[in-house]
């Protein structure tokens, strides 16, 4: 197995801040989301952008990896892990987690070498007398659709039924999955959480998300394709519209009776860096062409 740059993939600096590190991905994932992308080997490209964030963003797992690289591991190398790393400490009540993260799972061997054992969100609480309690992270795409989620309790591979819509706080109950013993059994019953996401938030059952726009786009209007859990639409922009505007598309949001949730779009007007002389002679005409100020806007 070979040794992966998680901060080349993003492209950014070992020194980069929280903040940098998600800018930087929700970039390249909106590059090389596979609904929108007609780059080639976008998905492959996208399964990689979301392992570097799924680390970088994680404060325990970033100290980590840093620790590695920092004996001079290079991009390509052949690796094999420490006697010892990725086993989890103390307090995980022998409650292990394999998690299938939806859009862009599949995490290299890489990942799963480092990462894999013990290392998932949630640990479970043991409780000798009765049922079994356990946090179960989920990604939001699973949750919109529903589907199957494994788990992998000390050494037995589970399946979990998520249910379309699950929100936050629900409890999936496993029968006779917690303690195990002669002629008893009780039952796990997993707390569902959502795990945090590069592109969306979450307000009930809304999910807001911030769209970058050109200044012409903004101006003139246009239309343009916008991620959603249930994979690309078109959005009209109507003129005239600024950063903060915000759009609603109805029913994009997470599944729900009586009614899904809608999706929220915040625009974000972003101006082009004007790099050669003939980008910057358009600017100089703008500000000749406009009477305006933005403090008084």
């Amino acid at each position: 197995m070979q040794f992966k740059d998680y901060y080349d993939t993003l492209g950014v600096e070992a020194t980069a801040g929280e903040a940098e590190i998600k800018t930087a991905y929700r970039r390249l994932a909106r590059k090389y989301h596979p609904d929108v992308s007609k780059e080639a080997g976008a998905e492959e490209r996208f399964k990689a952008i979301n392992e570097a964030y799924e680390v970088l963003r994680d404060k325990e797992k970033r100290a980590e990896y840093d620790q590695l690289k920092s004996q001079g591991y290079r991009p390509g190398e052949e690796f094999r892990p420490p006697p010892g790393f990725g086993q989890g400490g103390p307090g995980n009540g022998g409650f292990q987690y394999q998690q299938d993260f939806g859009q862009g799972a599949g995490f290299s061997d890489f990942f799963e070498s480092l990462f894999g054992g013990g290392r998932g969100p949630g640990r479970a609480q043991p409780q000798p007398a009765g049922d079994v309690r356990a946090k179960l992270a989920l990604p939001l795409e699973l949750a919109y659709t529903g589907g199957k989620q494994r788990i992998n309790v000390n050494g037995r591979t589970l399946e979990v039924n998520v249910p379309a819509g699950i929100a936050p706080g629900q409890v999936i109950r496993l029968a006779g999955q917690g303690h195990r013993g002669p002629g008893r059994s009780s039952d796990l019953l997993l707390e569902v959480d959502y795990r945090p996401h590069g592109e969306f938030e979450v307000d009930g059952r809304n999910i807001l998300y911030t769209l970058p726009l050109a200044p012409w786009q903004a101006a003139l209007g246009a239309t343009v394709s916008v991620l959603t859990l249930g994979g690309a639409v078109e959005l009209r922009i109507p003129p005239g519209s600024d950063t903060g505007r915000k759009l609603r598309l109805r029913g994009r949001g997470l599944p729900g009776k009586p009614a899904p949730g809608d999706q929220i779009v915040e625009i974000e007007v972003r101006a082009p860096k004007a790099e050669t002389e003939a980008q910057k002679a358009l600017y100089r005409q703008m500000a000749e062409a406009f009477d305006f100020d933005p403090a008084k806007a």
